[in-house]
């Protein structure tokens, strides 16, 4: 039995590793959202300098596994098997519901992951030992280090509040100050402003950094006789009036005489202040648990005991945690920052809800996002109201962003926002997290640097009214994902500690295989949705500024929407003769995201017309009537593909032969002239396109005979109205499909024809 507990050892080992993959791949948003969305420094040096962070912030963070040890629960009150026990639940459900998150993209907390792990655990633990003792309920309290626990909830939860109200005010003030015309403010400004941002962030970084040193506890003669981390905790204004001083002085000499951008240098010190405190701080959420069994383990070791009477009481006293041990997981951290394309994929996430203007939205808006939206323009109208018109004006001036020329949509190209906001969202949260260490409250980074974030970019009026819906629904997205973390975890660990309780050995086994299979899984799922579409049949926007180019660079897309619609028509009727619901279900999908890129192609439509050189203009005519077409015919397949799912789905009755048989002739005929269309538009052979439209009678006719025959079945020997519904539909859908494609190929050819004949007449 006592192997058992070395094989624990092993797979929380193994397990440690994978979560510290999977925590940097979520918790890689905290610091290199503003070096990335501001793009003040190139992506390598970002990642350069983030690495170098993390490893100081790791090597330093010894003495900070309290919370694994002895922050959620007394370990006291429980025995060496039963503490292990915890620990594996605690570090599967952790993996697993970090993968979770950063496969969906959405930045969540490590902390309050870890948190509420523990106290789920523990908890279950402590309800299965009450039952065993025939207690009462209420004796779970002397197991859990409630004090604590609320504690370190409740500093959390306090932190999402502060860190949005805090992030706004202290942008917006920013803003008033500098404008956006920043760049050519004076120098002093630039050094009173630099003096500001890096002496709150090396403030930050003394108070992190030397928190984990060996000196941290030693007493100085030359500060008082007291210790560093004293000294930096008390003479706080002293330590910052200097601080200020310093580098106001060095920001001024660097803007003036070495012709430094100040703005870089706070967002390249920033980011490496903000990953060495994610280092320091949140390796405690990967690495905590497994060394905190470590220690129990050689505790255990040599006392001589069994398992189930060895008192953990050794994990309340204070343990180092070995150097090599803390070297080698920053080497982890600093190779996942690099590879991990999940790390990037959850970034994304933050810099598109922070971005100024134009962004692809990926949240939708919801009940809740359209009634703060509605609330906040009108306390917005109720204050510019109550406010005289020359404060309204003198505000409005200096929150004017400048126009920027947009030239062949490269808007997402350009940063996401200036680096005033970069530098004020390290500032911020370098300041809010070092508040909280000195004065001992718990906080998560994730919340702080996010919540930082948004309300930086509220008060920087980044959420317009064509965005703001979209934004906010997003950020609730997020929030929401941050209750459902810890609901989550405090259920599924106290699940998996009882299974484990009760199955020992063999339960274990069957979790960590089942574990090994579920990030399998979603790392397959991640890859696959990735490239769910092959490059070749992605839709690409339009950056021409005359018809002829246009009419070349819209006919990839023709082709491929072609292509697909081919597809998507054949496996909605094969699907219905087969009466396969999966079939249906995922070519609904593909339906639904054909529609989703042509919508996305028509929001493009105002940076296609601001594009067009003046003589062209009447190529935006051209355009705004092709994606009227594909439009049409996007929605008829979705329409085709929900009413096939739907009526498989719900049970109906197949339908007949002899309407499988009908709508299999309808569909090789639309293939045929699908293949032909797509034939023309790759070899760009238009000529081709006149052929196919002598088909257009003949394919209405087909459609209508169909319709015909139908009518005469449902008077004389039809009984199922749904199938009657169906057919009518699916029918009277084809006919819009084929009406929205002869369409399109009638406007294509004939302006490819007017376009054609000019240059006929010139050669001649």
């Amino acid at each position: 039995m006592d192997n058992i507990y070395f094989l624990i050892m092993v797979a929380l080992a193994a397990l440690a590793i994978a979560d510290l993959v999977v925590g940097v791949s979520n918790d890689a948003v905290n610091f290199l959202n503003s070096a990335i969305g501001s793009k003040a420094i190139s992506f390598r040096t970002i990642m350069i300098v983030a690495s170098i962070g993390i490893a100081c912030g790791a090597i330093f963070s010894s003495g900070l596994m309290e919370v694994a040890r002895k922050g959620i629960f007394n370990p006291g009150e429980f025995y060496f098997d039963e503490i292990m026990f915890i620990f594996m639940a605690v570090m599967i459900t952790d993996i697993l519901l970090l993968d979770f998150f950063n496969t969906l993209g959405m930045p969540t907390s490590t902390t309050v992951s870890i948190v509420f792990n523990l106290l789920g655990a523990a908890v279950a633990m402590a309800l299965i030992k009450i039952g065993t003792a025939n207690g009462s309920f209420t004796d779970v309290i002397n197991y859990i280090n409630t004090d604590k626990a609320i504690e370190i909830i409740v500093g959390i939860l306090s932190s999402v509040v502060i860190a949005f109200t805090i992030g706004a005010f202290v942008q917006w003030v920013s803003r008033l100050l500098l404008s956006y015309d920043f760049q050519k403010k004076p120098k002093w400004t630039g050094a009173i402003f630099g003096g500001i941002a890096l002496s709150a962030i090396t403030y930050f970084i003394l108070i992190k950094g030397i928190k984990g040193t060996p000196f941290a506890d030693q007493e100085y003669a030359l500060i008082g006789g007291i210790t560093i981390k004293d000294f930096l905790e008390t003479k706080v204004y002293e330590v910052i009036l200097i601080n200020f001083a310093i580098w106001a002085i060095i920001s001024y000499i660097l803007i003036q005489f070495a012709k430094t951008n100040i703005y870089k240098l706070i967002i390249g010190v920033g980011t490496f202040a903000l990953a060495l405190a994610f280092a320091g701080n949140d390796l405690v959420n990967f690495i905590g648990v497994p060394i905190a069994a470590w220690q129990s383990y050689e505790a255990w070791s040599a006392s001589g005991l069994p398992a189930s009477e060895f008192s953990m009481e050794v994990l309340s006293s204070k343990v180092e945690t070995p150097t090599f041990l803390l070297f080698i997981s920053g080497m982890i951290m600093v190779a996942t920052l690099w590879w991990s394309k999940k790390a990037r994929y959850v970034a994304d996430t933050e810099i598109n809800l922070s971005r100024e203007g134009e962004a692809k939205e990926k949240f939708q808006p919801n009940y809740l996002s359209r009634s703060l939206v509605r609330f906040s323009i009108g306390l917005s109208t109720w204050v510019s109201n109550a406010a005289p018109n020359s404060l309204k004006n003198a505000v409005d001036k200096r929150f004017q962003k400048p126009v920027i020329t947009l030239s062949k949509d490269k808007t997402l190209q350009l940063p996401a926002f200036d680096m005033i906001r970069a530098s004020v969202n390290l500032m911020v949260a370098g300041i809010l997290i070092s508040i909280a260490t000195s004065y001992k409250l718990p906080l998560s980074t994730t919340y702080v640097t996010f919540m930082v974030a948004m309300g930086t970019s509220l008060a920087d009026r980044a959420w317009g009214a064509e965005s703001a819906v979209y934004r906010v629904a997003g950020v609730l997205n997020v929030i929401a994902g941050w209750f459902s973390t810890a609901i989550i975890a405090f259920i599924a660990s106290g699940v998996i500690l009882s299974l484990i309780s009760f199955g020992k050995g063999a339960a274990i086994a069957i979790l960590l295989f089942a574990a090994v299979l579920l990030l399998v899984r979603n790392y397959i799922s991640y890859n696959k949705k990735s490239k769910e579409i092959r490059v070749e049949d992605q839709l690409r926007r339009a950056e021409s500024s005359s018809i002829q180019g246009v009419i070349e660079e819209t006919a990839a897309n023709i082709s491929s929407v072609v292509k697909r619609s081919n597809k998507i028509y054949t496996n909605s009727i094969n699907g219905l003769a087969k009466h396969d619901l999966d079939f249906l279900k995922k070519n609904k999908k593909q339906g639904n995201k054909l529609s989703l890129e042509i919508e996305d192609l028509r929001e493009h439509t105002f940076y296609f017309i601001k594009n067009l050189d003046e003589a062209h203009v009447g190529a935006s005519n051209f355009y705004i009537n092709i994606m009227g077409h594909l439009t049409d015919m996007s929605q008829s397949l979705e329409y085709i593909g929900k009413v096939s799912h739907n009526h498989v789905h719900n049970n109906h009755k197949k339908l007949k032969y002899n309407q499988i048989k009908e709508l299999k002739e309808i569909d090789q005929k639309l293939e045929d002239i699908f293949n032909r269309t797509q034939k023309a538009f790759d070899e760009r052979s238009f000529e081709q396109i006149g052929m196919i439209l002598n088909s257009k009678q003949e394919l209405y006719d087909l459609v209508s005979q169909k319709i015909d025959k139908q009518v005469a079945r449902t008077r004389t020997e039809e009984s199922s109205p749904k199938n009657t519904t169906l057919y009518f539909s699916l029918l009277l859908e084809t006919r819009d499909l084929i009406t929205a494609m002869l369409n399109l190929l009638e406007l294509y050819y004939a302006e490819h024809d007017s376009t054609i004949a000019p240059a006929k007449i010139e050669k001649k």
